[in-house]
């Protein structure tokens, strides 16, 4: 009985804490405008003053970059892996260790791996053309890339990664935090440690690399808990595992509200659609969020803030105890906020900061301003500009191309314009076993799988090449043609430099001869639309194609990615 009553009483708890949280329902209606659309946003999703707004996006900028979950179950000691990987590729520990995981690494630093993880390097100065400024950061905290996050436990100092990891980039050299990261490699990280976990003894780990009695519990509690955790490789370069992960892992759990880890789950896994077929997709951007109601590219979230699903999920591939996690939620209501403003805050990079004030065509833009009213408007959103307004002729030609309203649905849309359905499929396969957790009804998180996809408001598109959910698009020029005729299969690069690296024109990479030929050196860049869940199919018929008949000319759709480009 007492037990009954203390669960009773941390039920109320919980429930008490999230209480106080906006509509996160998919039912939630954005106020104002007409009967469809609406101009307003939630920027400030809790309704902040300016002041408390600033110190709360602050905040959550650094939870961003410095993963804040200390209950999290993969930890990896600091010390031991900073020295095995900077030691002599000759010395004859590290020769020891390789033999014994019968593996080798091509890895000569930390710095070599970061660079591996598609993780970024702190700007040492400030970068004008960034819309959503870095916050303030000590010399000790910038020591490791954006999303790099050294935790203090009682067991030494542990290495893990955050948000930023997934959710920042490097666009010509500009660091842009809530851009997509084009490279992320986070989950292949614990995919090796959970590969070569079960081959490393930990008192032999001890005594080769001289490390404290709490790194070698570390790995000990690394080499448990990977067996509750399931992995895959992603089909391509630039696209994110979570959601197979995910899936895999809770596969991996058994059946009970809190999905406890067991030596029997971990054995028998349960069979999944996704143990032979794939959902990747790439890491959304942030600033997408203030204007929806559903969350994920498929809006199969509908109900519930999606900072907490992001943890929730994030922890469940990580292998983390649930009941933990929940205990950790509720402590940490104020972290949650806080991250949830810095998500909802983010702001879009505009073009002509980084291409300059005459790189946009005003009046090709206006043409083109047509043709988006006529084919993208009705789902992806109403886009008024500077130079729609009365007084256009006194505003500063620098500001004409500038959006001075954006409408969006009050209620988001799901679409399905005939997109690759993986993503779909895979939450299908899997979203009965979220919904049963205790900790999703905690939380008032519903996963619900959606045929189709959300079609999203198209600030900053420009600079998420490549398109769709999947990366099959390569630029916008792409986009715009009809699905038999679109490239099979394009070679992908960092934005490193905007002369070679971007098609100004096409918005997105430079495809066939335009190609960097250094990207054609790496494998690793080749994307291969013929791949199960890479199809670059659909987003053509009843848009652009009408009864089987293209209504725009080659001169009509560059008019139309001008005017894409001013968003």
């Amino acid at each position: 009985m007492k037990a009954i009553l203390i669960n009773i009483i941390y039920l109320s708890i919980i429930s008490s804490c999230f209480a106080q949280s906006p509509d996160w329902s998919s039912e939630a209606t954005l106020s104002g405008g007409d009967e469809k659309m609406s101009p307003n946003h939630r920027a400030n999703i809790f309704e902040y003053s300016q002041d408390q707004l600033g110190e709360k996006i602050e905040a959550g900028k650094k939870h961003a970059l410095f993963y804040p979950v200390t209950v999290s179950d993969l930890l990896i000691p600091y010390a031991p892996l900073k020295k095995f990987f900077e030691s002599d590729p000759k010395d004859p520990v590290r020769k020891m260790i390789f033999d014994l995981t019968k593996m080798a690494s091509p890895f000569k630093s930390m710095d070599e791996i970061y660079g591996w993880l598609g993780l970024h390097h702190y700007p040492q100065a400030s970068q004008a053309e960034a819309p959503y400024p870095l916050p303030d950061l000590t010399e000790e905290q910038k020591a490791l890339p954006m999303g790099a996050t050294l935790m203090e436990t009682p067991d030494g100092m542990a290495l893990t990664f955050g948000c930023a990891a997934c959710h920042s980039s490097d666009l010509f050299g500009v660091k842009v935090l809530g851009l997509t990261n084009r490279f992320p490699r986070a989950n292949e990280f614990f995919r090796y440690g959970k590969i070569l976990s079960p081959y490393v003894n930990s008192f032999l780990f001890k005594d080769l690399l001289q490390t404290t009695e709490g790194e070698r519990q570390m790995l000990v509690r690394i080499k448990k808990t990977t067996k509750s955790v399931g992995v895959l490789a992603p089909q391509a370069l630039g696209l994110d595992t979570s959601l197979s992960q995910v899936a895999l892992s809770l596969a991996r759990r058994e059946k009970d509200p809190y999905a406890t880890r067991t030596a029997r789950a971990a054995h028998f896994p349960r069979s999944s659609w996704l143990d032979k077929h794939r959902a990747d997709s790439k890491p959304a951007v942030w600033w997408n969020v203030k204007y929806k109601t559903r969350w994920l590219s498929d809006g199969s979230i509908i109900s519930g803030n999606p900072v907490h699903t992001n943890f929730l999920w994030n922890e469940i591939g990580r292998g983390t105890d649930l009941k933990k996690l929940e205990t950790w939620l509720v402590e940490n209501k104020q972290t949650i906020d806080d991250l949830t403003a810095a998500v909802f805050g983010a702001k879009a990079p505009r073009y002509e900061a980084f291409f300059g004030d005459h790189s946009i065509d005003i009046e090709k833009a206006k043409r083109g301003q047509k043709h988006f009213i006529q084919s993208c408007q009705k789902c992806h959103g109403v886009y008024e500009k500077n130079w729609d307004q009365s007084n256009s002729e006194q505003i500063h030609p620098s500001q004409l191309v500038k959006n001075s309203k954006i409408w969006y649905h009050k209620k988001t849309p799901v679409k399905d314009v005939g997109t690759d359905p993986g993503r779909y499929l895979g939450m299908k396969a899997f979203a009965d076993d979220l919904n049963r957790l205790q900790i999703s009804k905690s939380m008032g998180t519903v996963v619900q799988a959606q045929t189709g996809y959300v079609p999203p408001p198209l600030e900053g598109i420009w600079s998420r090449y490549p398109y769709f959910h999947n990366n099959s698009i390569p630029n916008l020029c792409a986009l715009l043609t009809p699905a038999k005729l679109r490239p099979k299969k394009y070679w992908m690069g960092p934005a490193e430099n905007k002369e070679t690296d971007y098609d100004q024109e096409c918005a997105g990479y430079p495809l066939a001869e335009k190609t960097p030929q250094h990207w054609k050196e790496n494998k690793n860049y080749l994307y291969d639309t013929s791949a199960d869940g890479l199809s670059n199919s659909g987003h053509d018929e009843r848009i652009f194609i009408k009864d089987g008949v293209e209504i725009y000319t080659q001169t009509e759709r560059f008019e139309l990615i001008e005017f894409l480009k001013t968003l």
